[in-house]
C-alpha cells in the first residue's frame, strides 16, 4: 500500500509504501467491534448513583393507620410509589472497567489501520513541528491537508509545546496524539488519518516487536530438538538378567518331594 506524502504547505511531496503487515493486513471486524466496546467501557467513571428508600430522608413514620380510612395501606411516605420517595433498581457506584490482553489490542490496531488503508483515508505529513504556539500556524497546515472537513487524528511522534498549545481549539476537528499511546478506539473514532512520517517508525517499532515468522518459529524448535542431548537408560538390560539368574537358582534349589 502507498500513502501519498504531504508537506506543511499541503504541495505533494511523492508517495511513500506502507509496511503490508500493519496496513494492508485483514481486517477482523469482530475483533474492532469488542476492542471498541471495551475501550468505551474504560471510559466511564461509574459514579451514577440514585437513593433508595431506606437512603432517602423522612418517612420515619406511618403517613395513616392501616385500617378504617378507606385509602391504601401505607408504611412510608418515601416508597417508591410515592414522589419524593425512592429508587427501585436504581444505578450505584461500579467499576465498568475490562481488561484488554495486549495482543488484543495489537491485533485490533493492525486492523484498524488496516481498514483506514482499506477506505484510502491515511495520508503522511513531512513534519508536523510548529514555529509558534498559534492556533492561526496549525489551522493552515490543516486546511492544506485534504481532509475535505471530516473529522482527522493526527498522530506525531512527540507532541512539543507549540505543538500543544496551538491544537488545544481544533481538538474537535483535529486531536493529536503520540504513536507510542495510539490505541484502536482513537483510529475508529475519527474518519481520517494523517501520520507524520517521523512515526511510521514508532508505530512498526510498537506492532512488529518480537514478532517471527511461523516458519521461522518452527524451525528454531526443530533446532532446539535435535541440539537437545538424548539421555539413554542403562542397566535395565543388566537388571533383567540378575532377576532371571535369582529366578533360576531359586528353581534348581529346590528339593524334589517325596512320592507317595
Amino acid at each position: 500500500m502507498k500513502a501519498t506524502l504531504y508537506s506543511k504547505d499541503g504541495h505533494k511531496k511523492g508517495e511513500v509504501v506502507l509496511n503490508p503487515d500493519i496496513y494492508s493486513a485483514r481486517v477482523n471486524h469482530r475483533l474492532l467491534e469488542l476492542v471498541k466496546t471495551g475501550y468505551a467501557a474504560n471510559l466511564r467513571h461509574g459514579t451514577a448513583d440514585t437513593k433508595t428508600r431506606k437512603e432517602v430522608r423522612g418517612g420515619g413514620k406511618k403517613p395513616w393507620r392501616q385500617k378504617g380510612t378507606g385509602r391504601a395501606r401505607h408504611g412510608s411516605i418515601r416508597s417508591p410509589i410515592w414522589k419524593g420517595g425512592g429508587v427501585t433498581f436504581g444505578p450505584h457506584p461500579r467499576d465498568y472497567f475490562i481488561r484488554l490482553p495486549q495482543n488484543m489490542r495489537r491485533e485490533a490496531l493492525i486492523s484498524a489501520l488496516s481498514l483506514k488503508g482499506e477506505e484510502k483515508n491515511v495520508f503522511l505529513l513531512e513534519d508536523a513541528k510548529l514555529e509558534s504556539p498559534k492556533t492561526k500556524e496549525w489551522v493552515q497546515v490543516v486546511k492544506a491537508l485534504p481532509l475535505e472537513k471530516k473529522q482527522a487524528l493526527c498522530v506525531v511522534k512527540e507532541i512539543d509545546l507549540n505543538l500543544k498549545r496551538a491544537s488545544q481549539n481544533l481538538s474537535g476537528w483535529v486531536k493529536i496524539e503520540r504513536a507510542s499511546d495510539l490505541n484502536a478506539y482513537q483510529v475508529l473514532q475519527r474518519e481520517k488519518l494523517v501520520i507524520e512520517q517521523e512515526a511510521l517508525t514508532v508505530i512498526e517499532g510498537r506492532l512488529l516487536a518480537g514478532v517471527k515468522p511461523a516458519a521461522a518459529g518452527n524451525a528454531d524448535l526443530a533446532q532446539k530438538e535435535k541440539s537437545k542431548p538424548v539421555k539413554i537408560r542403562r542397566g535395565s538390560k543388566s537388571k533383567t538378567k540378575t532377576v532371571a539368574k535369582k529366578v533360576a537358582s531359586k528353581k534348581s534349589s529346590k528339593k524334589p518331594g517325596k512320592k507317595l
